[in-house]
């Protein structure tokens, strides 16, 4: 049976949120308080700090400070940062005054165009240039809006009119609707960058609350932020490290591995990824250094030995890190992923 790895593969249309954080992790579930609202559910990680999975794409992070509230990540859509605003309302009616953009992705940053100049909109230097209307044409954005999408939700359709089984119908018909409500809402995006940008480290004191925005290097893009709690111990990764398998179209392999590294030595308790679910166990992101590791070898095998990167990214064999990141089923990889390391390993010399 072919397999695949759903290395955050934006182009599965099951509305991204029910399948993205649905896929099999070695993680073991952490248990914390929950409030739900209408489109999130938060997660109450310590006083004040709450992990909201339930919209489209990205999982965010919701911290409420003495006197105003920071999010984390705003959202794939314009109108998913419109309802994760008016669930926030359901911890506190505290004013939004920070959005944090981990990187730029567009599950982390279209929901920017919502907040008007009161809100400080942060991410590191590199999205001022990044986030542009040009970006539209550029991955992941195109695996969102173009023929993919409109394909894959074709098949979902053939899918459901062959399905007998009403309660697996009923999913079916469930991520179909997700899917048409983030392409419709899509329609309305205005590429925003941040308002405010820092390059290596910007300390936001609120209230008694210390916020360390860090720019540890070059990874799942070129401008990752980590937002770190020291007091509480708490650390939002975006997608720099996640808790599974992450999207690697923009990745700086090398880089991404050592700053994983600088990842690693933060006091932390809890890690809140971009996708996935919570996770302390320093032992996953040496785990994922290893598998980029031997992706960066095996891929270099693989470019040596004449093999395209769309033949490369059906043949590569990265099984042996399945007890970790159980997406893993089979050989092969995420084929823009594989695109990238050729265009990397180039770029380097080699191959």
């Amino acid at each position: 049976m072919k397999s695949r790895l759903f290395a955050w593969s934006v182009v599965a249309v099951s509305a991204i949120s029910m399948t993205a954080n649905a896929q099999p992790s070695s993680v073991k579930p952490m248990t914390f308080p929950v409030t739900q609202g209408k489109t999130y559910k938060f997660e109450k990680i310590a006083d004040g700090v709450y992990y909201a999975t339930g919209g489209f794409g990205s999982n965010n992070v919701v911290i409420v400070n003495d006197n105003d509230v920071m999010l984390v990540d705003t959202g794939t859509t314009p109108g998913n940062a419109r309802r994760f605003v008016e669930d926030v309302k359901m911890l506190t009616n505290k004013p939004i005054k920070y959005g944090v953009n981990t990187h730029f992705h567009f599950d982390h940053t279209d929901g920017n165009q919502v907040f008007g100049p009161d809100v400080q909109i942060i991410g590191h230097e590199y999205l001022a240039k990044a986030v542009n209307p040009g970006i539209m044409n550029t991955e992941p954005y195109l695996a969102s809006t173009g023929s993919i999408p409109q394909a894959q939700m074709e098949d979902l359709k053939k899918q459901i009119a062959a399905e007998k089984d009403a309660a697996k119908k009923a999913a079916l018909n469930k991520q179909l609707a997700g899917a048409q409500q983030m392409l419709a809402e899509l329609k309305e995006l205005k590429p925003t960058p941040p308002n405010k940008t820092y390059k290596d480290k910007l300390v936001i004191q609120s209230g008694g609350r210390e916020i360390d925005l860090l720019w540890l290097g070059r990874g799942h893009t070129e401008g990752d932020t980590v937002v770190y709690l020291p007091k509480e111990k708490i650390v939002a990764t975006g997608d720099l490290m996640e808790s599974r398998l992450a999207y690697m179209g923009n990745a700086i392999f090398d880089d991404w591995i050592e700053t994983l590294d600088k990842l690693k030595k933060l006091d932390f308790n809890v890690v809140l990824p971009g996708h996935g679910i919570p996770f302390s166990d320093k032992n996953l992101i040496t785990a994922y250094q290893d598998y980029l590791q031997d992706v960066i070898v095996k891929g270099n095998e693989l470019k040596r030995s004449g093999v395209s990167a769309e033949d490369a990214a059906k043949q590569i064999d990265l099984t042996s890190h399945a007890k970790d990141f159980p997406q893993i089923t089979g050989k092969g990889a995420d084929l823009r992923g594989m695109r990238r390391l050729y265009a990397w390993l180039t770029e380097r010399g080699g191959g």
